[in-house]
């Protein structure tokens, strides 16, 4: 009875803890919501993307700095759950419950495949090509190879932004005729209102990365209770901080606002990517620290399966079930080959 009662006192701040981080991810989603309502798509959910992204890189930094076991490859492994978890988690709840709601959904291919091939190239220079160089041994770049791929990956992400913010901005906005949305013809918020939203959009954000934190000593536990791979830890933390921008976009699905879904998904891979390496790899270079980038042979197929598939799912501009179905399956298989490698 005295061991019940111990267990049941020791989980009460961990199941405090999991209802602040849903209520911070609820507030975080309304406040981004108003904050692109104010200044229009896609800039809104560039927001939303940018500053999640930047306080999981400053999560990842911290832990980095710190210096602990598997520091080397955290960056890796934090990056390629992100990504695994945006293109086949989240677009695959997205399309299947669009497709379940709507029966058929449509966006912008044009600004879908410009996303795609941008992260295709982000990926493949990140996480596959150190496997094989041969400047150094082992899936590691040389410091100025590292260098080299840290300034690609802000230019290519630089471009995208520029085109997707102002050269470009049509290729992500919604289809003509799916403009006749109850969100779009709301009253916008005012530039106050707005600009409040947006700073306590950050302190959610902020919130939500230091409650992960905060459950990350927990959950490592659950995973060594249940005698599976530490690997398996950075997917459930990249999921917790990956919640506001998952539930934002799962909201505008079943509104049918697919492109504003997309935005947010592919727009959070690339800023995942292409503002983690190049900070990681500065930190690397400053500090003396080795970091391992590339993938193992298991990770390579998954992620090379996940963009051939994102490429062709998203190709025609309409979207049903199957594709959702699809992208959740390799997902699955991802989790479980995570659990049991």
């Amino acid at each position: 009875m005295t061991g019940v009662l111990a267990s049941f006192g020791a989980s009460l701040p961990v199941a405090l803890v999991g209802l602040l981080l849903a209520g911070a991810v609820i507030a975080a989603v309304h406040h981004a919501e108003l904050v692109a309502h104010r200044i229009g798509e896609p800039f809104g959910t560039l927001v939303l993307a940018l500053a999640v992204t930047i306080i999981e890189l400053g999560l990842i930094v911290t832990l980095m700095s710190a210096a602990g076991e598997g520091a080397e490859s955290l960056a890796r492994d934090t990056v390629f759950a992100a990504v695994m978890i945006i293109l086949n988690g989240l677009i695959g709840i997205c399309l299947l419950i669009g497709g379940l709601r709507h029966r058929e959904q449509s966006f912008q291919q044009t600004g879908v495949s410009a996303s795609l091939a941008t992260l295709s190239a982000l990926t493949v220079f990140s996480l596959v090509l150190p496997n094989y160089t041969v400047s150094e041994a082992g899936p590691v770049y040389s410091t100025s190879q590292l260098a080299f791929v840290a300034i690609v990956s802000v230019l290519l992400y630089g471009t995208f932004v520029a085109v997707q913010t102002v050269r470009h901005r049509d290729y992500f906005l919604p289809p003509k005729d799916k403009a006749a949305d109850v969100d779009v013809h709301a009253d916008r918020p005012t530039a106050g209102a707005a600009g409040l939203s947006f700073a306590l959009l950050l302190v959610c954000l902020v919130s939500v990365v230091m409650l992960a934190k905060k459950l990350a000593t927990p959950i490592e536990t659950m995973v060594d209770d249940w005698g599976a791979p530490r690997a398996l830890v950075g997917v459930i933390i990249a999921a917790l901080v990956l919640l506001p921008e998952s539930v934002a976009a799962i909201r505008a699905t079943l509104a049918n606002r697919l492109q504003t879904s997309l935005n947010l998904a592919l727009g959070s891979a690339l800023a995942t990517i292409g503002l983690t390496i190049p900070a990681v790899a500065a930190l690397s270079m400053a500090m003396a620290m080795p970091i391992t980038l590339g993938l193992d042979s298991k990770s390579m197929v998954l992620l090379m399966l996940t963009l051939l598939v994102s490429a062709q799912a998203l190709a025609t501009g309409k979207t049903t079930i199957l594709q959702g179905v699809v992208h959740l399956l390799i997902f699955g298989v991802y989790l479980f080959t995570t659990i049991i490698p």
